[in-house]
């Protein structure tokens, strides 16, 4: 761009165009982030309907993201590709695919398989979208649309546990996968009409021996932790061979990513410290955070006896939390450091969190909604000025590379913390009913539904959650001190972005 085109100042605001396309991607958007919330209030109903336990049923939450986590690091290869706008619809198209036929699953085997479809076109929307609205605004005006595309991320955690709680309880859950069909069609139908048509570019070879290790190692990895408590231990076959196949491809993966150009994920920015040590804080937030945030919902639906609905109006506060923190903490980091921000805020979620260490059948629930209050307000201050510390040191080149790879970090780790919550938490239930590890939840749910059984079941319940909750507390301590090594001044030089250098894909919390 010469410096004729640039835009003036009078010009700095989102012409009419730049919004048209805007509406596009956050339609697009609200669509995928709803769908990564709605779930969670269900998962109790899921549970039941297809009788089957915790750890088993989070792989519907799982699976999805782990898909998300699979799919970052090809967007930007096949946006230039093919085109931004093919691609965007064909994310829109696997999506709408993946949300129809798993509103028509049969057993759990099946609802997690199309939840991967799901999260394969979930995961290209995001940084689809960001590509093509960066592009129609210009680097100078990357600031407002982020502000866009934050109103989705913002209102996601606040309205989806409610939407997902009233279908659940009015409709069908089919209807929370569903729901994605009119909202995808409108979706699909805009960015038909209203994208700019792009021609694909030359784009560099892609690293499908990398993908064929690095995806399938994480997998089976994963898969081989979340079956340790239906198989009764790690020497159990159903548990080490996934676990060390896994272990082996990731392995593998490291070796040849340190060895060849152009990898699937550059291992090379790990020699930037601040990298490395925002990584590290990352990897150990998501794992904490994210994996404990799964079972709030579950605990006001078994523990309290509350609808689906209820549970999702319960976290509301939590998602107001984050929605009044995430602008000022954005704004405070790029003043003092992201050091001085995140430090404060992981202290705050320690407060929260230790509400729900303590959490018994009969806790008051204004101190409940005080401390998911308190979570969201900690999150907010945490989540964005980790990953903007950790871009703060690149250089232009990298900061795309390093943007790809913080988003597969975050979500393998919360993926891996959603396994090992449920792991511990299915655990804690089987020893307080006294059944095998995989009929902990069954045990727990018939026994509270027996109105003779009901108050002390409550109680046994209760300190299972809470119990779950002091690992959560623990992992988040320990982010403490990786962030203490976080940089504590202001970035040296502006947002990093130029005429000729990458966008920065957006964070997705979940």
């Amino acid at each position: 761009m010469s410096a004729g085109d640039r835009p003036s100042p009078a010009d700095d605001k989102l012409d009419r165009g730049v919004l048209k396309i805007a509406s596009v991607v956050v339609v697009g958007a609200i669509m995928a982030i709803l769908d990564t919330t709605v779930v969670n209030v269900a998962l109790q109903q899921l549970t039941l309907e297809f009788e089957t336990s915790f750890d088993t049923i989070q792989w519907v939450a799982t699976g999805y993201m782990l898909a998300l986590a699979t799919v970052i690091p090809v967007t930007g290869w096949a946006a230039d590709r093919f085109g931004t706008k093919r691609l965007y619809m064909l994310a829109i198209v696997l999506f709408l695919v993946g949300s129809v036929v798993a509103g028509m699953a049969w057993s759990i085997e099946s609802l997690i398989a199309f939840r991967v479809v799901q999260g394969l076109g979930g995961g290209m929307l995001m940084p689809a979208g960001m590509t093509i609205m960066t592009r129609a605004a210009g680097p100078q005006r990357v600031g407002r649309v982020m502000a866009v595309l934050g109103v989705p991320m913002l209102l996601g955690p606040i309205a989806g546990p409610i939407l997902g709680g009233w279908l659940v309880d009015s409709v069908s859950w089919r209807w929370i996968f569903y729901i994605n069909v009119p909202i995808g069609a409108v979706a699909l139908y805009l960015a038909w009409r209203l994208l700019p048509k792009d021609e694909p570019q030359p784009a560099g070879r892609f690293d499908f021996p990398g993908m064929l290790m690095l995806s399938p190692g994480l997998a089976l990895l994963i898969y081989g932790v979340s079956d340790i408590p239906a198989a009764g231990g790690i020497g159990e076959t159903s548990v080490w061979l996934p676990m060390s196949l896994g272990i082996v491809l990731i392995a593998g993966f490291i070796v040849r990513a340190l060895r060849v150009e152009n990898p699937l994920v550059n291992l090379k920015l790990f020699r930037d410290r601040t990298f490395s040590i925002a990584a590290i804080t990352m990897s150990l937030f998501a794992i904490a955070f994210f994996g404990a945030m799964l079972l709030l919902p579950t605990y006001f639906i078994l523990v309290r006896g509350e609808t689906a609905l209820q549970a999702g109006l319960l976290l509301a506060p939590q998602g107001l939390g984050a929605m009044v923190m995430m602008p000022i903490a954005g704004r405070l980091a790029d003043r003092t450091g992201a050091g001085k921000i995140v430090l404060p805020g992981l202290v705050v979620i320690l407060a929260g969190l230790a509400v729900w260490a303590q959490a018994a059948a009969d806790t008051p629930y204004w101190l409940l909604m005080v401390s998911l209050f308190v979570l969201g307000l900690g999150m907010g201050s945490s989540m964005m000025p980790i990953m903007s510390a950790a871009l703060q040191t690149l250089t232009k080149k990298d900061v795309a590379q390093a943007s790809s790879a913080l988003n597969i970090i975050q979500q393998t780790a919360g993926a891996i913390g959603a396994a090992v919550m449920s792991i511990i938490l299915a655990a804690l239930l089987a020893g307080k009913f006294g059944v095998e590890t995989s009929q902990g939840q069954v045990a727990a749910t018939a026994a509270l539904q027996n109105p003779q059984t009901h108050d002390a079941a409550a109680v046994l319940a209760a300190d299972s959650f809470a119990s779950t909750f002091v690992w959560s507390l623990l992992l988040v301590a320990l982010c403490i001190i990786p962030a203490l090594f976080l940089p504590k001044r202001p970035p040296a030089a502006p947002p990093v972005g130029d005429d000729e250098g990458a966008p920065t894909p957006p964070m997705l919390a979940h």
